[in-house]
Order: C-alpha cells, then sequence, then structure tokens
C-alpha cells in the first residue's frame, strides 16, 4: 500500500469518516419521549441514551456505510491495481463515492423524520455532508489533489559520490577564517613577483591541465586549486621513485599545490605531497 498516493481529499473523507463513527455513540436523541414506537425503551433506559448502536437500520445505513464507503475510497487509491475491480458496474472508487452519497441523503431523512434530534444525529449528518462533498470533490479541485505527504526531499548531489558531510578540502564545505593554502575562493599568498592578493590568470592553451604552458615546456605562474579524481589514481614521490606512495580515491577533493609539466604536485588529506602523472579527467573545485 502507497500511502504516499494518498491526497488532501483522501484526508478530508479519513477525518469525516473518523467523526462519523464517533457520532455513532452520541445519543441520538434530545430529550425524553415515551411516546409511539420507543416507549419500550422507557422501561429500561433514559431515552436520551439511545445511540445509533440501539438501531441496526440507522447503524448500518448511516454510520457503518459511511465509515465503508470512506475505506473503499482509501484503500482504492492507495492501491490502484484495485481500480479495475467492478462492484455494480462502477470501479471500486466509484462504488465508494456513491456510498457515501447514498450516506448523506440517508442521514438527512433520518434526522428530519426524528421526534428530537440529538447530538449523534446531528454530528453524524455534518460527518456525512463532508464524507460525501469530500468524495465527490477531490477529483474536480486542485487544492483537494495535492498530495497528503509530501515526497521526501532528495539529497544534494555530490561530485563522485561524496557524502553530506564531505571531509578534507570540499570546496562547498564552510571553512575556518584561517583557512589554509590554496582553498577555493581564500585570499592566495602571493607568488614569486606577484602583486598580494592577485593571481596570474591560468594559460589553458596548452593541451594539459590549467597552468601548462605552450613555450619551451616552462610552467607559467601558477594558482593552486583543489581538485577530484574520476577513478583511483597513484601518487608517486617527488623524488622519482618508481613505487606510489598514496593512491587517490574518488569522491575526495586533493590541493594542486604546484604544476610539472602534464603533472600535478598534490597533497593528501594527511599532507603528503606527491606527482600525479594521471590527470586526464580530474574535476576542479
Amino acid at each position: 500500500m502507497n500511502i504516499r498516493s494518498l491526497t488532501r481529499g483522501d484526508g478530508v473523507v479519513i477525518g469525516a469518516a473518523v467523526l462519523l463513527f464517533i457520532a455513532s455513540f452520541l445519543p441520538s436523541t434530545g430529550g425524553q419521549d415515551c411516546s409511539g414506537p420507543l416507549a419500550k425503551y422507557c422501561e429500561a433506559q433514559s431515552y436520551s441514551s439511545i445511540n445509533a448502536w440501539d438501531s441496526v437500520a440507522a447503524l448500518m445505513s448511516v454510520y457503518l456505510a459511511g465509515v465503508i464507503g470512506a475505506a473503499i475510497i482509501v484503500v482504492s487509491r492507495a492501491l490502484p491495481q484495485m481500480q479495475a475491480r467492478k462492484v455494480a458496474g462502477l470501479d471500486l472508487g466509484q462504488f465508494g463515492v456513491a456510498l457515501t452519497v447514498f450516506v448523506a441523503w440517508t442521514a438527512l431523512w433520518v434526522l428530519i423524520g426524528a421526534p428530537s434530534a440529538g447530538a449523534g444525529q446531528i454530528i453524524g449528518l455534518i460527518a456525512a455532508l463532508i464524507l460525501a462533498g469530500g468524495a465527490v470533490a477531490t477529483p474536480l479541485l486542485p487544492p483537494l489533489k495535492a498530495a497528503l505527504i509530501g515526497a521526501p526531499k532528495p539529497q544534494p548531489a555530490t561530485p563522485y559520490g561524496a557524502g553530506p558531510n564531505p571531509g578534507y578540502g570540499y570546496p562547498g564545505a564552510q571553512q575556518q577564517a584561517s583557512q589554509g593554502y590554496g582553498y577555493p575562493g581564500a585570499q592566495q599568498q602571493p607568488q614569486g613577483g606577484q602583486p598580494h592578493g592577485q593571481q596570474a590568470p591560468a594559460d589553458a592553451t596548452a593541451g594539459g591541465p590549467a597552468g601548462a604552458t605552450a613555450a619551451a615546456g616552462a610552467p607559467a605562474d601558477f594558482a593552486p586549486f583543489w581538485f577530484a579524481v574520476p577513478v583511483a589514481r597513484p601518487l608517486y614521490g617527488e623524488d622519482g621513485t618508481p613505487a606510489p606512495i598514496a593512491e587517490l580515491a574518488p569522491g575526495t577533493w586533493y590541493l594542486a599545490v604546484e604544476q610539472r609539466g602534464a603533472a600535478l604536485i598534490a597533497q593528501t588529506q594527511d599532507g603528503r605531497r606527491g606527482v600525479l602523472q594521471d590527470t586526464t579527467g580530474i574535476q576542479r573545485g
């Protein structure tokens, strides 16, 4: 059963059915009247204590019929596959709506024909009218067709499967005012010959990562940046040893602190530095 398929109109129907069921226990009459067919009740109990459960006709045609009609509507909405079933030529949901209209019509004439109306009959009629109105108006009025229970809010997407509370180096995370060197948006340390607080634009004309130059292989002014790798990649030592010193994992942001040709000098979470030789497909922060 998918309760998220229920609408506000279904909520009105459920509330009216609950009120109708409560009304069945309230007194059906408003005073002492021992005349006519009700005289037999005066011998055993006060007439004002009679409720719907003392009259099978009123109980089944108004109170329980209304609860059953509401249950049929809610079940047919929560279980759409049941709407194909027919009852007297009507879909199951349509049969429930017709039953609630019959309940409201019957409750009206029961109240009119009563010699003395009590709280049970009055509240029962009000609940039956709300029940029928909600059942009929739900497919017609947009406010009632809105979902009763809102859909859960999706979690914001993060690159490479990073969690909602990313750790080291995540560019969108709130950092302290004394954020370390190279954080995106933070004031960079002055480079050699570069005015304080300014950054030289990265030269993107070369085929490698930003910062590589097309001239004589000499690195241009380099601005540290955050990046993430699409797949796990080894990080080699700066001394040129062939064995990796660490492995960069997807979903974590690392700091590129230096450009060496097509390679990057990257800094890991624990502060180690190494050479990332394969920079294809990296995501800049």
